[in-house]
């Protein structure tokens, strides 16, 4: 499992909102609540800990963007995220600007 972590956490990046959005059209991005660490996110995803996800689930603290959301970023083309790929899914994260 640490392997993982480790691997996770190598692949975690920085992207602009233009990089996601053929992941948006083939609908494979899933929008991390601020208060989830995205590694831990990925963890759950990949080690299929399906009592986790599914709790983040029924909290909305893992959701499919909006159609209003992705209306909004596309209206600011220079919006940042964070973001893990961990296959077939694009995990993301919004960077508030200060």
């Amino acid at each position: 499992m640490s392997d993982l972590r480790a691997e996770l956490t190598e692949i975690l990046d920085e992207s602009e909102w233009e990089w996601l959005i053929p992941h948006i059209q083939r609908d494979a991005v899933i929008l991390v609540s601020p208060e989830l660490n995205l590694v831990d996110v990925g963890v759950a995803i990949a080690s299929d800990n399906i009592p986790s996800v599914e709790q983040w689930i029924d909290r909305q603290l893992i959701t499919k963007p909006t159609t209003v959301q992705v209306g909004e970023w596309n209206l600011e083309r220079n919006k940042r995220f964070n973001t893990l790929i961990v296959q077939p899914y694009v995990l993301v994260k919004e960077i508030v600007a200060a």
